[in-house]
């Protein structure tokens, strides 16, 4: 089930929120569990075993790692992590190991392994390492132990960031599991970001993903330059805004419930360096892999040397992270090398430059491993790169720019550009700021709120008809 599907939106979420509404506070989180399970269960129901499965051992583990000390408790949380990783590395990495070993076969002429493919748990990636950072946090003594399972099982399977994050740390929400306050203005507050998100996912990220499409599905001889460029700024765009869509309506529908989430995006297409894009880039995982992996490796406390190879650990790690293929280890390691290149001393070149520089350094970078991230042959990406640079020679291309635009999509490119580089917000900011310097604060407030509801209303109408009039729903990081 997804966010951008008529039934969440129509069925399951006004069933779930009718019962909260009904009910004491007492039975809210048996609600959103058995709901959440649900939810689960709807798009993957073969795999729920595994969710509870996933439950049920990081609770043990938990509840193990209270009572042990010294060198026990490692042994138990080496143990929790052994499992952890075992079960996200069969379901999500035993075909691709096993097509490689294939692979090398054929190529000394040997007979390959005949298996039974395994299907990919939705989600798996995102609620194993939420799982996991409670074990490890448990086990450093940073957070408290969950005695009552159906709690921990609640923060594990929470529908609004399940399948696609953000990643939620268990201290970030322990209180609220048990106290958080459910308001109208709190409400109000989430049904209008969920709206901004679904627009952003529906409207923006699904036009932009039917141009990019067509074109990275195109031979590269039969494109242009141009249409090139094309199809990979729209994917740049398709990218951002369904996965921040995604992020601002779990978040929003977390505001529903009374959760406070972690924010997991922050206008990365600004960032000024490679490292500062991973600042802002899904922030959630980011800051996952430097307090579990990054600093335990030694960060950079170990000279300049190791902090390069734990760079390139964590940037291999985040590549395989995101998916079970060649072509995401090497969009993960081509980060890596540029965030080592800039540690080096670019980072101090790159500071004297004019702020639109910095900011247009980052983004090629950015852009140019997007076509590792997209396309899943490293020669394919090779050739597309080679066609934006203007560096092929074949003059066979049947395919131009115009053939793509029209009013509508020039409108939503225009829109998503600015929307992207904070455009929105630095209106919304100097609107504030003419308010406050004639003391009308309060005008502001009321202009802002009024037109904050009007235009999420009409947004959400016209997200509405987007849906109804297309069947073509696209959903990234589902396969994460």
């Amino acid at each position: 089930m997804v966010f951008s599907s008529a039934f969440f939106m129509f069925v399951f979420l006004p069933i779930v929120l009718l019962l909260i509404g009904i009910t004491k506070q007492k039975l809210h989180n048996t609600i959103l569990l058995i709901a959440s399970i649900f939810f689960y269960s709807w798009g993957s129901a073969s795999h729920t075993l595994i969710l509870l499965a996933s439950i049920i051992i990081n609770y043990v583990a938990g509840i193990l790692l209270n009572k042990a000390e010294g060198g026990r408790a490692k042994i138990i949380v080496g143990i929790a992590i052994a499992i952890n990783l075992g079960l996200l590395g069969y379901l999500k990495y035993y075909n691709f190991l096993l097509d490689n070993i294939n692979s090398g076969l054929e190529l000394f002429g040997k007979d390959i392994i005949i298996y039974q493919r395994v299907i990919l748990p939705i989600g798996i990636s995102f609620f194993t390492f939420q799982a996991m950072s409670y074990v490890i946090d448990v086990y450093r003594k940073t957070t408290p132990v969950q005695r009552n399972i159906f709690d921990l099982a609640l923060y594990i399977s929470l529908f609004p960031q399940l399948i696609a994050g953000p990643i939620v740390r268990y201290f970030d929400i322990a209180d609220q599991l048990k106290n958080r306050t459910l308001s109208v203005g709190k409400a109000a507050s989430g049904i209008q970001r969920f709206i901004f998100g679904l627009a952003k996912k529906i409207i923006v990220a699904n036009s932009m993903a039917v141009i990019a499409d067509e074109i990275f599905a195109l031979p590269v001889g039969e494109i242009t330059p141009g249409v090139a460029w094309l199809g990979l700024v729209a994917y740049t765009l398709q990218i951002y805004f369904d996965f921040s869509g995604y992020s601002d309506m779990a978040i929003g529908l977390g505001k529903i419930f009374g959760f406070d989430f972690p924010e997991n995006f922050n206008y990365p297409y600004i960032a000024k360096s490679i490292k500062e894009f991973w600042r802002r880039w899904h922030i959630s995982l980011s800051s996952w892999f430097r307090d579990y992996l990054y600093i335990p490796l030694g960060g950079s406390r170990k000279g300049e040397l190791r902090t390069y190879v734990n760079l390139t650990i964590v940037f291999f790690a985040t590549g395989i992270w995101h998916g079970a293929s060649w072509n995401f280890v090497i969009w993960g390691m081509f980060h890596g090398i540029f965030l080592v290149i800039e540690r080096i001393g670019l980072d101090k070149k790159l500071a004297k430059l004019w702020g639109p520089l910095q900011i247009g350094y980052t983004l090629l970078i950015v852009m140019v491993g997007w076509v590792f991230f997209k396309i899943e042959t490293f020669n394919n990406a090779v050739l597309f790169l080679e066609k934006m640079s203007f560096l092929s020679n074949d003059d066979t291309a049947k395919m131009f720019v115009v053939e793509y635009l029209n009013f509508k999509t020039i409108f939503l490119f225009v829109f998503a550009i600015v929307y992207s580089f904070r455009g929105y917000r630095w209106m919304m900011e100097l609107m504030h700021k003419w308010f406050i310097s004639r003391n009308l604060d309060s005008t502001y407030q009321v202009i802002f709120r009024t037109s904050k509801f009007v235009i999420s209303m009409l947004l959400f109408v016209v997200t509405i008809l987007y849906l109804s009039a297309s069947t073509y729903n696209p959903f990234i990081y589902f396969r994460f």
